[in-house]
């Protein structure tokens, strides 16, 4: 039941230096620069001077695989645990995209109960890019009161595969997400997915100038999708909203550029986040042979890019943390995670020197050492 980590390079995220944790159980107990217990027993491990972090956090997965594009075929797989665990990821959302037909909700929540019960956080949005919305009970706000996983709801705009919604469709769903999300404890949010459209946020925009009050519960993504949109992101960052730059799918610049580029626009560093839009359906065509080939989105490439921001951007490691553990805790209103501290989750991360991912902590078990992954989801081979 305790685990107590010894010469650990602690980032919670904020440098803290070398320290010692306890954990007990699920959480964390104790940090300090020694302790010593005696009277009960205690697994110990020596993290050998390596950088620990808190486990990352990762807000857009397609944890049931994205839906077809062209066919039946081209449905996306599952997410295993395995997936998650090399890529660092303790804490994960699920969320449906174009598809909230052949791709259900009750099957996304049973793979989010899945992945909890394998021994990662898990947790997932209602909902899918249409409208009227589609939920689990009769309305959104009730999804988030009665049904435990539920924190927030998706919607889809400014994509010509979306059902265009309009300003007060919006709000009506934000007016569902709070009245859900107080009632409940949970917070709530609206996770909104942006296409390539001309209008790109300006609804969200709108409204955040209107209706200050209600931006913490606007969740916008793929913000880097078109350099239009990234400017319009800097403008919703500069009025208090968070802003998402997806890792995976498509983007006009590399995300720890995007990054970098927006802190020199003057947006706060704890106003955005990274998300990968793993197992998002991935489809390519050869220009030379013709063939057309599908994989899933990738989910590595938060910690990619977080590392880059570090080795190429000069950002101090610190501070390109909070874009994978702080800020998704803070904009999914999640208080136990993203954090290094007494009374939080037991999620960590164990890197080396070159910032290479070498071990996991999911809720206080070792679920990656020494590289090697040692706890897989129960059909893995």
């Amino acid at each position: 039941m305790f685990k107590l980590i010894k010469n650990a390079n602690l980032y919670a995220p904020q440098s803290l230096g070398m320290n010692d944790v306890l954990l007990a159980g699920e959480k964390i107990a104790l940090i300090d620069r020694n302790i010593e217990i005696a009277g009960f027993s205690v697994e110990a491990i020596d993290a050998c001077g390596q950088i620990v972090t808190p486990g990352f956090i990762d807000q857009h997965v397609h944890i049931i695989g994205g839906g077809g594009q062209t066919g039946y075929a081209s449905l996306a797989p599952d997410v295993t645990m395995s997936e998650l665990v090399a890529c660092g990821t303790t804490c994960v959302v699920g969320l449906l995209g174009t598809d909230g037909f052949v791709k259900e909700l009750t099957t996304l929540y049973a793979k989010t109960k899945a992945l909890e019960a394998d021994g990662l956080s898990a947790y997932m949005l209602t909902s899918f890019y249409g409208l009227p919305p589609k939920t689990l009970m009769d309305s959104v706000a009730n999804d988030l009161i009665f049904i435990d996983k539920v924190i927030g709801c998706k919607l889809a705009m400014s994509d010509d595969r979306s059902a265009f919604p309009e300003e007060l469709e919006i709000l009506r769903l934000i007016n569902q997400v709070r009245l859900g999300g107080f009632t409940s404890g949970k917070g709530g949010i609206l996770h909104i997915h942006l296409g390539a459209l001309l209008e790109g946020i300006s609804l969200l925009l709108n409204i955040a100038r209107k209706y200050p009050t209600l931006i913490s519960y606007l969740s916008p993504t793929h913000l880097i999708r078109t350099e239009t949109l990234f400017y319009q992101a800097i403008e919703f960052a500069c009025l208090g909203g968070m802003v998402d730059f997806s890792t995976g799918g498509t983007k006009f610049d590399a995300p720890h550029r995007c990054v970098l580029k927006a802190l020199e626009k003057g947006v706060p560093i704890d106003r955005i986040t990274f998300s990968s839009d793993g197992h998002g359906g991935v489809r390519r065509v050869d220009p030379d042979t013709g063939k057309t080939t599908y994989t899933p989105a990738p989910l590595h490439l938060n910690l990619q890019e977080m590392t880059l921001l570090v080795k190429e951007g000069q950002l101090p490691l610190e501070q390109a943390l909070t874009l994978i553990t702080t800020n998704p805790a803070h904009n999914l209103k999640l208080l136990g995670k993203g954090r290094i501290a007494p009374g939080c989750d037991a999620d960590l991360c164990f890197l080396d020197s070159s910032l290479n991912l070498i071990g996991v902590i999911a809720r206080g078990e070792i679920v990656m050492k020494d590289k090697q992954i040692v706890k897989k989801g129960k059909y893995e081979l």
